[in-house]
């Protein structure tokens, strides 16, 4: 089974439909969203293509699809305009592993939750990465339309216990096996 993980798409139609194009030609079975779906957030530039209500229409058509984490930048009215729900973290069991998911906001990798598994995945700060830290394999997607820090716009694929962290033009940055 393929699992694509990403975050960060603050209201980015434009990105939101690359990456549900990248979803399809992953042949992905899940798309795991980590929150800060729909709006960009006051530190942050307005990301190209900014309609939030386009994102909306996107994901909607595929909720049977999603996990959503609610991120901080998600507030309760989002929730007026999605046929899906926002969770405040979630656990993925998958090719025998666990993977521990939140926005970021609440924990990284210098503060991992407890029995968090084995891999921990968030999103948040908008800088792509795969590294271990004792047991815990602890990956951040980056962001899909407001990269930071020189990384570009990214997602990650999880299968065989596999992590790869890709660029949406799909290809591929890192990979690491939880």
């Amino acid at each position: 089974m393929k699992i694509l993980i990403a975050s960060d798409l603050h209201g980015s139609a434009y990105y939101t439909k690359i990456l549900a194009q990248r979803f399809a030609e992953e042949g992905a079975s899940q798309l795991v969203l980590l929150g800060d779906i729909y709006n960009h957030g006051p530190r942050n530039p307005l990301p190209e293509g900014y309609d939030p209500l386009g994102v909306a229409e996107i994901l909607n058509k595929i909720t049977d699809k999603l996990i959503v984490v609610k991120g901080n930048c998600d507030s309760d009215v989002d929730t007026l305009i999605s046929d899906f729900e926002f969770v405040s973290e979630a656990v993925l069991y998958a090719d025998g592993k666990k993977i521990f998911l939140q926005h970021g906001d609440k924990y990284c990798i210098d503060n991992l939750p407890k029995n968090c598994g084995d891999c921990f995945v968030y999103g948040h700060y908008h800088t792509g990465f795969l590294k271990r830290e004792g047991n815990v394999l602890v990956a951040n997607c980056g962001s899909v339309s407001l990269p930071k820090g020189g990384t570009p716009n990214s997602y990650i694929l999880l299968e065989d216990g596999v992590l790869v962290l890709k660029e949406m033009d799909g290809k591929e940055i890192c990979r690491m096996n939880i």
